[in-house]
C-alpha cells in the first residue's frame, strides 16, 4: 500500500496474545513487586555445558539449567511463590511449576512473524537438568496449528477461535470474566500459567539487567553474560558474569526470607548444581 505522503506501508492484523501481553503488564503494575539485581558468576556452568556438547553431542538449554536452579531454590524456599487466597491465607505449593517464554513462528495471518508463547515446565524442581533441556527444545519445534499462539505439549490449549473471541472483548469484560476467576483462584493459577516466571533479556556486551512487569509471585529475568575481571581466591581473573533480575512478590515475603532465597539460588548457579552430576552419572 502507497500514500503519497507517507511512502509505503502495509497492515497486518494484531495478534491476539499480544492482548494477553497488554493485559498482563496493566494487571502486573498493581502488583507490589520488589526487583533485586544481581551479577552471579556462571563459568564453570558454562565450561561444564561447553563440554558436555563437545564430548557427548548433548545439548543443555542454559536457560534451562537456570530453570533447573531457580526450581530447586524455590523448591527449599516455598514462600517465594507462594499465592495468596483470599485476605485470610496463603497457598505453599511443593511442587513448583515454571513458565518459560519461547518465540516461535506465528502461523496465522501474517506468517513469518515470530511471537512469544508461554510454555510451563511442571514440577522442575525435580526434573533432571536434561529432562528440562528436552522440553525446551521439544517446545521450540512442537507442530502448531494455524493460529496457535500458546504452547501445551500436554494438551488444553484455547483453541484459536477462543484468543479471537478473547482479543475481541473489552477490556473490562477481560478483567471480570477472565482475569478476575483466574488470579482469584490460587489452584487456577497454578494449573494454567505455574507459580514461577523464567524470561530473558539475554543482550550482548555491556552487562544489562531487565525489571519485567508481570502476574507470577516469583519472577527471574536472565540478563546478558558478560566477560569481566571478579575476584577469585584473592587473585583477579576474567569470569563469566550473569545480569540476574529477581522479582518477589512483597504482599507475601519480607526482606530477610528473600535474602535466603537468593543466597541459595546464587550458590546453585555459581556451583554449576545439577550439571556435574548429570555428567559423572553418565559415565558411569
Amino acid at each position: 500500500m502507497r500514500k503519497t505522503d507517507l511512502g509505503t506501508f502495509k497492515e497486518q492484523p494484531f495478534p491476539p496474545s499480544r492482548t494477553a501481553t497488554v493485559d498482563t503488564v496493566h494487571i502486573g503494575k498493581t502488583r507490589h513487586h520488589v526487583p533485586v539485581l544481581l551479577e552471579v558468576d556462571v563459568t564453570r556452568a558454562r565450561e561444564v555445558i561447553a563440554a558436555r556438547k563437545k564430548e557427548a553431542g548433548e545439548e543443555i538449554s542454559f536457560a534451562g539449567w537456570a530453570t533447573k536452579c531457580l526450581a530447586q531454590a524455590a523448591s527449599e524456599h516455598k514462600r517465594m511463590h507462594a499465592l495468596r487466597k483470599g485476605r485470610g491465607k496463603l497457598v505453599l505449593f511443593d511442587d513448583v511449576d515454571v513458565a518459560m517464554t519461547i518465540y516461535r513462528e506465528y502461523t496465522g495471518d501474517d506468517a513469518g512473524e515470530r511471537l512469544p508463547m508461554p510454555v510451563v515446565i511442571r514440577r522442575a524442581n525435580e526434573k533432571a537438568v536434561g529432562e528440562i533441556s528436552a522440553e525446551v527444545r521439544a517446545a521450540q519445534t512442537l507442530s502448531l496449528e494455524p493460529g496457535q499462539q500458546w504452547l501445551r505439549p500436554e494438551g488444553g490449549a484455547p483453541d484459536p477461535w477462543l484468543w479471537r473471541l478473547f482479543a475481541a472483548l473489552p477490556w473490562p469484560a477481560r478483567k471480570w470474566l477472565v482475569w478476575k476467576p483466574l488470579l482469584g483462584d490460587p489452584y487456577r493459577v497454578k494449573r494454567t500459567m505455574g507459580t514461577v516466571l523464567v524470561t530473558s533479556a539475554a543482550l550482548s556486551g555491556s552487562p544489562a539487567w531487565a525489571i519485567p512487569i508481570g502476574i507470577h509471585p516469583l519472577i527471574v529475568a536472565l540478563g546478558s553474560i558478560s566477560r569481566k575481571p571478579a575476584l577469585v581466591e584473592e587473585r583477579i581473573e576474567p569470569r563469566d558474569m550473569l545480569s540476574l533480575s529477581v522479582l518477589f512478590d512483597h504482599d507475601v515475603v519480607d526482606g530477610l526470607p528473600v535474602a535466603r532465597f537468593v543466597r541459595r539460588l546464587t550458590g546453585l548457579l555459581e556451583g554449576a548444581f545439577g550439571l556435574e552430576a548429570e555428567k559423572a552419572g553418565s559415565e558411569e
